[in-house]
């Protein structure tokens, strides 16, 4: 990476340029570049905002930097959080570290926003019982995790109203048991109002007899299941609920369990169903109010958090802008971890890996709006592959946009499956939704016509012979349904079947086609004569043959290598950020050479062993021998050509005798032509009229 010094007098400070992806960029690598961030012209910027969500970084630290919550970090926001460190440390040098943890030393202690940074970080290391002179992001996690236990330990409701729990200490035993049979005593109660509504459903709404049949011949308390299934007890007009003697065996256990937590239904028989909706009505007062009691404890915990993470606020700033605003400068001045190549370091776009058709795609970026996304990805001049992806553990979904630039595109379509891995190792299922076709390369772009020009091929050979078969079946059936129709029709009329039989066609009119059988015999001379001149040409010099098939390739795929050659050199990546929320400023350019990096295709060693279901190949002596006879024949067909100028001519006609063909041929052409079974019935007819 070629760097070039140059002084930009405006603003005063010698800034370094490097050149990444063939584009001229600042180059920020020292505190001192930081600490001149606001002395940079906006022009110079590669990124201008970025989105705060979906981004392969800390969203705390952003969200700390999106100081007007607006969703996008911005230039001046970047440049604000620069000029606040320049006030903090004493060395600005310690950012380009990445550490989570800081030394008082570093801070300047005479400032006051450094005073507020070094008051904060001693309070809580006092509150954790430390003595050290330095503070990390783990002592800030760990007091802030303390000090919400504390806050739900001291937690009082100072100020609820007064409630008295239904049973006392007893009332989360109660609630377990009214929650633990409440479907099954609700299911029991209507099905008695409806045997009281109707007494001859009685019989189906008991249990079935064919269901026990069914089961009581295995061993019934492998049928747990089954029989818990079966109503709760056998219903009545009446509507009263055995307690004990009764009830279905699965559900004895709970039903006594609910009378011993239920001081209402202790040492009863029978239960009504108004007791049972009394007993539910208190227990369902007593869940709202815990979990009304749990919401305002979780409200007042919050927001006394919230008051107090504000109160440690600098000194969470000051650890997160030195293990990641350093790194943030590179995605968004210099796009420096975009052109690293290195997995451990990677763009905050770039989302993981797609594993698909053997090929390794290493430039996946998360799309947020599909329709905006495909709207103008496009202009990228890249090959886009659009996945739907579905993680295998947890059902997260996201949709991704993979960039192929190496490899050819044989195999890749709609609907295809694939793998996807986050940067966090999480595995996903992903499915091709849409696909952007550009070219990858110049290689792919020289076979792109052959195979285009054969899948055409396949198509209309597909095509015709489906269109036959359906034509053949269509004929066979009409013949079979006439053949059918047919039997026990009565004959024709002989006098309509004779007039059917004498209907001739038109006679052929060859001065119709006098002017077509010229013109295809001047085209076949004129073709005759291309073909003895390229005969001469290919056999006149030996390397004639080499330069006729290089025109001939050339005038193929010169065309789709010259139009991949210019897209390539303009493929950039700057729309595929801008429909995901970015505001690019620069080029960010994908060449061919850094191109092949973003993906890599498999490569198999050299196989030495026999395959014992490889396809017959033939001897190779028959192979030369079938070219010895092509070429052969080439050569005598060639020579010949250039020998007797073998080139077919039409014959020539006198223009006189032509024309008076020509003429008689129109005359006859206006004179009315008469069937010959229309002339005969005339004749017929004549004597008779006489």
């Amino acid at each position: 990476m070629a760097k070039i010094e140059k002084m930009l007098t405006k603003q005063g400070y010698e800034w370094k340029y490097s050149t990444v992806g063939g584009v001229t960029r600042v180059n920020i690598e020292s505190g001192e570049d930081i600490a001149h961030l606001s002395e940079l012209d906006k022009k110079l910027w590669t990124v201008l905002s970025c989105p705060v969500k979906g981004l392969e970084f800390d969203e705390r630290t952003l969200a700390l930097l999106d100081t007007d919550h607006d969703g996008k970090i911005r230039v001046d926001e970047v440049v604000a959080a620069s000029q606040w460190l320049c006030g903090v440390l004493t060395d600005m040098d310690y950012l380009t570290d990445g550490k989570d943890t800081i030394d008082f030393a570093k801070v300047n202690g005479e400032s006051e926003e450094g005073k507020k940074v070094l008051a904060a970080a001693r309070m809580i290391l006092e509150k954790l019982g430390a003595t050290k002179d330095s503070i990390s992001m783990a002592d800030v996690a760990e007091y802030m995790a303390v000090y919400e236990e504390k806050c739900k330990a001291e937690y009082t409701v100072a100020e609820a109203e007064p409630y008295e729990p239904p049973y006392g200490d007893g009332s989360d035993a109660a609630e377990a048991a009214v929650a633990a049979v409440k479907d099954k005593v609700e299911d029991y109660f209507m099905r008695c109002n409806l045997a009281s509504f109707d007494q001859d459903a009685m019989g189906a709404l008991d249990v079935q007899v064919d269901k026990i049949a069914a089961i009581s011949g295995s061993n019934l308390s492998a049928n747990v299941a089954e029989i818990a299934t079966y109503p709760l007890a056998r219903p009545t007009a009446e509507g009263r609920l055995p307690m004990g003697k009764g009830v279905n065996p699965v559900w004895q256990g709970a039903m006594a369990a609910l009378a011993a937590a239920v001081p209402d239904f202790s040492g009863k028989e029978y239960i009504e169903e108004a007791e049972w909706r009394a007993v539910v009505g208190k227990v369902e007062a007593y869940t709202a109010w815990k979990a009304a009691g749990e919401t305002a404890m979780n409200e007042a915990i919050a927001a006394q958090l919230a008051e107090h993470a504000a109160a440690i606020e600098p000194v969470e700033r000051l650890l997160r802008y030195c293990r990641d605003y350093f790194r943030l400068l590179h995605n968004f001045v210099v796009m420096k971890d975009f052109y690293r190549r290195d997995d451990e370091i990677q763009a905050v776009f770039q989302a993981g890996k797609l594993f698909i058709d053997q090929r390794q795609c290493d430039l996946c970026i998360r799309v947020s709006d599909m329709g905006k996304h495909l709207a103008s990805a496009g202009k990228s001049g890249m090959y886009l592959i659009y996945c739907h992806c579905t993680a295998k553990s947890g059902g997260a979904q996201m949709d991704i946009v993979a960039a192929l630039t190496d490899g050819d595109i044989d195999g890749l379509c709609e609907g295809k499956n694939a793998v996807f891995y986050d940067r966090a190792g999480q595995d996903y299922d992903a499915v091709i939704t849409k696909i952007i076709d550009n070219p990858i390369s110049v290689r792919q772009a020289f076979w792109s016509p052959y195979r285009k020009f054969g899948n055409w091929i396949t198509e209309k050979i597909t095509k015709n012979a489906s269109e036959k078969e359906s034509k053949q079946f269509d004929e066979m059936t009409a013949k079979a349904d006439t053949a059918t129709a047919n039997i026990g029709a009565k004959p024709a009329d002989g006098a309509a079947a004779g007039a059917e039989a004498g209907k001739k066609a038109m006679p052929f009119d060859i001065a119709k086609f006098a002017g077509i059988f010229a013109a295809i015999g001047l085209a076949f001379g004129a073709i005759g004569a291309a073909l003895g001149m390229l005969g001469s040409f290919v056999v006149a010099k030996w390397y004639n043959v080499i330069l006729l098939v290089g025109a001939i390739v050339v005038l193929i795929s010169g065309p789709s290598m010259l139009l991949a050659w210019l897209k390539l050199r303009r493929r950039n990546l700057g729309p595929v950020l801008n429909a995901n929320g970015w505001a690019i400023n620069s080029k960010i350019k994908v060449n061919t050479v850094f191109g092949a990096t973003l993906t890599s295709v498999a490569k198999y060693p050299k196989v030495v062993m026999k395959d014992p279901f490889a396809e017959k190949k033939m001897a190779w002596w028959k192979k030369c021998l079938i070219w010895l006879v092509v070429l052969a024949a080439l050569f005598v067909v060639g020579f010949r050509l250039t020998q007797h100028r073998w080139v077919w001519q039409p014959k020539p006609v006198e223009t006189e005798t032509v024309a008076a063909e020509v003429a008689v041929d129109a005359v006859a052409a206006e004179a009315p032509v008469i069937d010959a079974p229309v002339a005969e019935a005339a004749e017929a007819d004549a004597p008779a009229a006489e």
